[in-house]
């Protein structure tokens, strides 16, 4: 068990190699390589791409910005930006999409409705960033794994307008905020090892068979080891929100059901997100304990009524992946805003595209000697970054 957890912890905490298609992550698609691919890699349709820039876009050292060309692409003079990561995989980058549907009410009339979607995939499962959703969609992934070939899955932010309230749906850690003259209001918050830890540890409580008698459903402060049976350390459970002391016991000495702090953490050392779709074939590396049980894609959903309040032209909704919130908060990002957009000349139809070139800028930084770097010389984000900022005044207007 040791050295299965020790390989565990070097593929996914340390990253996945480059060239990587799922398969590190316990299984591929089901039925194997032969079946068509359901979800062919590809950046957002939106950006207009063509096949050479979609090439240079993929280059992992150079990381160039990618932004929207052409405003009339996405409605709302919605602008949107996004980088690549720093190389830690060739095809897992995020992907975001956007839809305007169109609704046809009783009445016979018709109404659009904007659909935006931002999220983050991994391995071949696309659309991440914006998978449109159905209902019981993750059981349709489920069923399509044996036509298809499918393998890893992936978060997903999406946010919906609909008769004039927006809805901001969230499996993931993605992260959406409005910033709506100067303030911040959070319209999402994210799933991870951390967050969710009563809820994973009440799981495996209830069904310990999860664990493949190689886990603990039990948090320590560190690994316990085996000189310290019969002693006193602290441990939480899952209906403890504080720590207690407890005699370790043998059964303590396995391996802790969440490992590690912050974003190492992790879920039996394989997956550092406990939401979002797909991953059927997820197993703890070399054994056939599945992690699918532990991973939920029931979204958290917030709702923000646009006709309660006057918007400006300065107040955005902003969608990004967990390469722009690694590096920068909430505030930071509100003071990005807010010092770019009123520099911009009102009418220019690019403004929201440019100020999220901005953020994306900002937490991806500059290659110098010692990597990516950003203001005050910290680390700069080396993880894929997708950020749309959507004007809300306009929203106003479809109430």
């Amino acid at each position: 068990m040791l050295t299965r957890v020790k390989s565990a912890v070097a593929n996914f905490m340390g990253g996945i190699m480059a060239g990587s298609s799922g398969s590190e992550h316990g299984g591929g698609g089901c039925g194997g390589s032969d079946l068509p691919l359901r979800f062919p890699y590809g950046r957002p349709e939106f950006l207009g791409l063509s096949q050479d820039e979609v090439e240079c876009s993929a280059d992992h050292i150079a990381r160039p910005i990618l932004i929207l060309k052409e405003t009339r692409r996405l409605p709302w003079a919605t602008g949107y930006a996004e980088v690549i990561n720093a190389g830690k995989s060739t095809h897992n980058e995020d992907q975001a999409s956007c839809e305007v549907l169109t609704v046809k009410k009783k009445a016979g009339t018709m109404t659009s409705t904007p659909n935006r979607n931002s999220s983050k995939r991994r391995s071949s499962l696309p659309n991440g960033e914006g998978l449109q959703l159905k209902e019981n969609s993750d059981l349709q992934i489920e069923r399509e794994r044996s036509s298809y070939n499918i393998s890893g899955g992936c978060t997903a932010l999406i946010v919906i307008c609909l008769l004039g309230k927006l809805y901001v749906a969230n499996a993931g850690d993605s992260r959406a905020i409005i910033i709506r003259n100067g303030e911040i209001i959070p319209m999402s918050s994210e799933f991870t090892p951390e967050t969710e830890r009563q809820r994973l540890q009440y799981l495996a409580f209830m069904q310990p068979h999860l664990l493949g008698n190689e886990f603990t459903h039990l948090e320590f402060p560190r690994r316990v080891q085996r000189k310290e049976l019969g002693k006193k350390m602290l441990y939480r459970d899952f209906n403890m929100t504080g720590w207690a002391y407890k005699t370790i016991e043998d059964e303590d000495l396995k391996f802790p059901l969440i490992y590690g702090e912050g974003k190492k953490a992790r879920v039996m050392a394989t997956i550092g997100v406990t939401r979002g779709l797909g991953d059927h074939d997820l197993k703890v590396h070399d054994s056939n304990i599945y992690i699918k049980p532990f991973l939920s894609s029931a979204p958290e959903v917030r709702i923000y009524d646009l006709s309660k309040y006057e918007h400006g032209a300065d107040d955005v909704l902003i969608l990004a992946t967990d390469g722009l919130w690694d590096v920068l908060s909430n505030e930071e990002v509100a003071e990005a805003i807010t010092q770019f957009l009123p520099n911009c000349d009102p009418d220019d139809p690019h403004r929201y595209t440019l100020a999220a070139q901005d953020l994306v800028m900002r937490a991806r930084g500059v290659l110098k000697d010692r990597g990516w770097r950003i203001s005050n010389d910290r680390l700069g984000s080396g993880d894929d970054i997708s950020v749309y900022v959507i004007p809300l005044i306009h929203g106003n207007k479809l109430s």
